[in-house]
This record gives C-alpha cells, structure tokens and sequence, in this order.
C-alpha cells in the first residue's frame, strides 16, 4: 500500500496507483468524466479533448484527463496532495468549446438516426453542451464508405474518435480501417475502400460514440425504448459470452455482448451479434409425422401416438438410442437420460463430432485452465485448432496475451490468427523430435504456460491418445490446458453423464428407434424410425418419422456449460413460435405417454434433481477446480491435425437459416477463392 498516491478530487481525497490515468482515478472516486475517444480496452489517442479537467497548480489551462497520470501530478507547495477539478468554471467553459466545434459539422439528423436513444454525443450535448451555436456557415459533408453487409456508415457524423480504427487493428487484429487526409480533410476510410473482414468487425458499431457506425442488419427497424432487453448467454460457439437479446413482441430484433471480464470481456463476434435473423425463419411451429413417405403436419396427440406406437414394437435395451445435440440446455440433456434410463437403454450420447472425450474425467474433457488464464499466460501452445474461426472473441484474448509479450506456438494448421505464431508441426509427430523439445524447452522457461487443445485434435479416431498425450506434455511443462470446445451444450451434457461406451457410434448401430434431440451435424441409422425433437427445419428434421418442435435459445431458460466448465444460466427472452414448446417440458409430456413419466412437474423441480445429481452446477458463474487426473498414454497416428469447423459462418442450424450468415459466408468463401488463385 505504500506505493498508492494520494490526491484529492473535487475534496474528495483518494489513494490511487500512479500509473492510474486521472480519468481512471476519477472513476475510482465515483466521479464521471466525459468522454468520446477514450476506452479502457484500447489504446490512448486523446482526440476528442471532452475529458478536460483542472489541476489546482499546474498549467493555466484545461488537462486531458486520459493521457495524464497520477504521478504526473505534483503535490502542494507545503506538501500537500495534488488537486483535481472536474466541475470548476474554466472545466465547464473547456467543455462547452469542445462540444460546440464537435458539432460544427454534426448534422441536424438526431430525430431519425438510428443511434437516437443510445448516442454518446446526445447524452453529452445535453449535459455539456449549450443551446445555440455560433456557427453559420454551410456543414462540411463526407462520403459514406461499403464496409460490407454487417457494418453501416453515415461518416458526416464520424467526430474522428478513432476507436473503429484502434479496435480493428489491436483487438481484432486486422488493420482493415485508418484515418487519412489532415484537418477539415481527415476521414475514417477502409484501406482499399475493401470490405471489412474481421470476425468481430460488429463491436465497432458498440465502440462509436456517434451514429457514425451503425448495424445494417437491425438499422431502422426498432428504437430503443420499444424494446425488452433481457440477460442472455450465446450458444453460437462454446465460449459462453455473455449477451443481451433485445426482443420486441414475440421477435429478436438484435444481440448484443454484456461485460464478463472472465469470458468475453464486451466483446462479441459477428456470428454471435447478427445470427437473430435466423431465430425468424426454416422454424418448426407444430408436430409433423411421416405418412406415406411425406411429412405432415399432425397435432401432438398424434405425434406422441406415433412414438409410442414405434416404441411397441422393439426391445429398448437393445434397440433405442438417443442423440443430442449442440446447442441443447444441460436440463434437457438430463430430462431424456432420465427418461432413457426408465425405459431401459444406455445407447446415449452427445459426442457427434466424434470426439473421444472421456466420460467421467472432467480434468479432460474439460482442462484444468480459466480462460482468463490466458491474459497471464507466458507461453500459449494450440494444439489441433483454429481459434479464429471456432471461438473469435477468444481468439482476441490470445492476442492480447501475445501483445503482453506471450509465446505462441501451434500445433496443425499454418493459418492466420491475426497475431504472430511459432509453427510446430501438423499432427502428432510435433510431439516428439527436435521441434518438440524447442516447444517444451521455451514453455518450461517461460513458466505460466497454457495449452489449448481444439476438436481438430479430438474428433478423429486417436483424439483419446492426443488427449492423452497432451495431458502428459501439459504436466511435463508446468503449463495449464483449456480443451476448446465448439458446441455450447456439450460439457454441460458430459457432466450430466450422457455418454457411452464406444461414442456416438456404437450408441446408433443397430438401433431401430433413434430419439435425436437437436443433432443437426450427424446421419441417423437407415431404416431406423427417428424422432427429431429441434428449433428448426434442417438436416435433422427432413431425416425424421416424427418432428416435434422445440424452443430456441432464446425461447427457453437453460443453463449452459462453458468450454471452461462454467455453468451459466440463459434467460427466456420471448416465446417460441405456434404449437413450439421448449425442450424439457416436450420430453417430460412424451414420458407420460410412454407410461414412464419424469418425476418432476416443472423446470425448477427438474433443476433441483439435477442438482442433487451434480452440484457443482447449481454454482453459477463459478469455475470448479477440477482435480487433475492425467491418463494412460496411447499411440497416436500420423494425420495432421484440421479444424472441425469447415464454415465459421454455417456451423448450426440457426446460422443456416440466416440470410445474413449466408451473405457473410458467400463473401468469405469468394475471398477465399482469390486468395487461392494468388
């Protein structure tokens, strides 16, 4: 504590780290300081001068409140603390001036901009500004530029904040935006005047403190006071960012990220922000059941007549077999083990990728690391993964972690992360060699490792001897390991126990009566009566005998495991569409019908069970400390290693039925194809 600085604000004294900026050190004394180009998240620029403020002593003149610190600051002339003020008359003139030139050239727009309601620059007009301006000339116009489906632009209104132009290049990681021209003439463009790229190019429209920067997608379709805004969590990958779902009526309108300094910090990827459009469309609103050959549409007395009638006729011990899928909640899962196991089968399973995770050993198919670990680690080694495309806002965390000096070494694919890596091998051979012991020498020197293993190194027929072996080399190092999922229900049906011996396979061989719950990513047995219980018309449901409709995500209270084992819980934020019920109210009416009814009424009994079961998910928003149990070192093959994600754009059904992520994934796909003829 000897080190902490006083100095008194506004004659409220505090003790503050010097390397604190006042505008920091004002936030710690409960103080508000306007701003517009500065953000704690990205680096100082000190454009816009709104954080002006007095120091008692200095300079006679306003100070920008971002780039001093607090050991900047001298003390009195007898010693005493310095003075800071934030509300004195030369403060409120300073910031009168800098609001009147910022809306010289601001257009007279502010009733029908899509910010309107949410705009920065409103907000501090309003409490900094004045009520009449000295300006008579004409405004200055500037041309909008294409940033490409997701991102719209209005740049008359741009103040040059440059927070677009920070965020691209160091948390994205791709310099696609700058500034350019001097004075009156500087602009924010795209180099190129090219479409933006970056799998996270969305938050820009978060950081513009103007309507500069808006959502093309959501633009002019709701204001926001129309709107119920509702805590969330996304399922679009297995991260768990936290995220605010916006609904009007029975419809999403738009996504966006909350703060979680453990997940997401306020990031969100564009799958995530803009898949809502898909929420709308290919939805299953009622039952279907095959009749000479065709799906019809039936009521679900008749659907559940049809399972029951299928049912009749095998023997479930042998012949029933279930599947879930990727974005189920954990108490669905649990409701058809349950269900499963009154009926008499064991043939379940959640794994449909594949992957060879092993039931019962959290420390493995979990990892023993945080996520947040990542911001410390000295050495970060990826094993069989493609972070950028199969978890982007933690891809980000990487790159910060590299940008505080990290070691990045990878194991598969030679790709672009957008951040420098050391390339060690495709496959299993870089376990081994010269190459190997490099890795291992530089990660034991370095201390603080994290290893990141990926479904690329899982979902293959040796993924238990890369596992394993992992396992061994993260323990030989001293370094933690995070296994990257990419299905947000999948720990979470893993804890639950949905699992049998030999996979997904052997849960579906010979079965004559498969129960899919969600699983859109993987081919049901021929000749087998399927029942597909799911959101959406996809893969799954064109495939089933009987279809029963099920909520959305955003349709239903679940929790979800994330890939670091931290159950969460995701809140309702409308209602399913027509006859759609949501997943474990289905199952529990279904096992009324079976003459097996689930002992639990209601989806607080249900979760109580589940409890019971498995504590450690009644703790939400904790990470378990998961004991570490290494296993028995298998031999691996020889095929390189490849990201299960073959389009980060179309990787679930939701994103399947979205126009906009067919847009974005037609896009990539073209770029892709140029840069293959180069």
């Amino acid at each position: 504590m000897s080190d902490l600085r006083k100095i008194v604000i506004d004659g409220i004294e505090v003790e503050c780290e010097p390397a604190l900026t006042l505008i920091q050190a004002c936030e710690q004394a409960g103080i508000e300081i306007p701003r517009f180009c500065y953000h704690e998240r990205l680096s100082i620029a000190g454009n816009c001068r709104m954080c002006l403020i007095e120091v008692v002593g200095g300079p006679p003149k306003p100070a920008d409140s971002c780039h001093m610190q607090v050991r900047d600051l001298r003390p009195g002339p007898e010693g005493q603390p310095p003075q800071v003020k934030t509300n004195s008359p030369m403060v409120k003139k300073a910031r009168e001036g800098v609001m009147e030139f910022l809306l010289i050239n601001h257009p007279l727009d502010c009733p029908i901009c899509d910010q309107g309601g949410e705009c920065d620059l409103q907000d501090q007009a309003m409490a900094y500004g004045v009520d009449f301006s000295r300006y008579r000339e004409p405004k200055r116009a500037a041309v909008d530029i294409n940033l490409g489906p997701l991102v719209g632009t209005e740049m008359t209104r741009c103040i040059s904040c440059t927070r677009c132009v920070r965020f691209i290049t160091e948390v994205a990681g791709v310099p696609e935006m700058g500034q350019t021209g001097r004075g009156e003439d500087s602009e924010i463009v795209s180099y190129l005047n090219a479409s933006l790229t970056s799998e996270m190019q969305g938050n820009v429209i978060d950081l513009c403190p103007v309507g500069a920067l808006t959502s093309k997608p959501y633009a002019f379709t709701a204001r926001p006071w129309e709107l119920t805004k509702t805590q969330s969590i996304d399922v679009m990958d297995a991260l768990g960012s936290n995220i605010r779902v916006d609904v009007r009526g029975r419809e999403v309108m738009r996504v966006m990220p909350r703060n979680h300094d453990g997940i997401n910090e306020e990031w969100l990827a564009d799958r995530s922000r803009f898949i809502w459009d898909g929420l709308r469309r290919q939805r299953l609103d009622q039952p279907y059941v095959r009749r000479d050959g065709k799906l019809a549409a039936a009521s679900w007395g008749e659907a559940f007549s049809a399972i029951k009638e299928a049912m009749d006729g095998i023997n479930p011990s042998t012949d029933l077999a279930a599947v879930s899928g990727d974005l189920v909640p954990t108490e669905a899962v649990y409701a058809l083990k349950g269900l499963m196991g009154d009926l008499g089968s064991a043939y379940y399973d959640c794994r449909q990728d594949g992957a060879q995770l092993p039931a019962g050993n959290r420390s493995a198919y979990v990892g023993n690391a945080r996520i947040e670990d990542i911001d410390t680690a000295k050495s970060i080694l990826i094993v069989g993964s493609n972070p950028r495309m199969e978890a982007p806002v933690l891809n980000a965390r990487i790159r910060k972690a590299w940008s505080l000096g990290a070691e990045v070494a990878i194991i598969g694919e030679d790709v672009d992360l957008t951040y420098p890596t050391c390339w060690a091998g495709t496959g299993p051979d870089a376990f081994s060699g010269d190459m190997a012991e490099g890795t291992k020498g530089i990660m034991r020197q370095l201390g603080g490792g994290v290893i990141i293993i990926g479904q690329g190194a899982l979902a293959r027929p040796d993924g238990a001897a890369v596992l394993s072996n992992t396992m061994a080399l993260a323990g030989e190092v001293g370094a933690k390991m995070l296994v990257l999922h990419t299905a947000a229900g999948r720990v979470g049906a893993m804890d639950v126990g949905f699992t049998c011996d030999g996979g997904i396979s052997s849960a579906l061989q010979g079965a004559k009566v498969a129960y899919n719950l969600g699983a859109d990513e993987i081919d049901m047995p021929e000749g087998a009566f399927v029942v597909y219980q799911g959101s959406h018309g996809g893969r799954g449901a064109h495939r089933a005998d009987v279809v029963l409709p099920g909520a959305a995500y955003t349709e239903q209270s679940g929790i979800y495991v994330n890939t670091e084992g931290r159950p969460q819980m995701a809140s309702r934020a409308g209602f399913p569409p027509g006859d759609a019920r949501e997943d474990w109210a289905i199952l529990r009416a279904l096992s009324g019908e079976l003459g097996k009814t689930l002992p639990y009424d209601s989806l607080s009994a249900l979760r109580a069970s589940m409890f019971e079961a498995h504590p450690h998910l009644s703790a939400l928003d904790q990470v378990p400390e998961n004991q570490w149990t290494p296993m028995q070192i298998e031999k691996m093959g020889d095929a390189p290693f490849a990201s299960t994600v073959e389009d980060h754009y179309l990787v679930n059904p939701v994103c399947r039925a979205s126009e906009v992520m067919a847009e974005l994934s037609r896009l990539a796909a073209k770029r892709n194809q140029a840069m293959a003829a180069e």
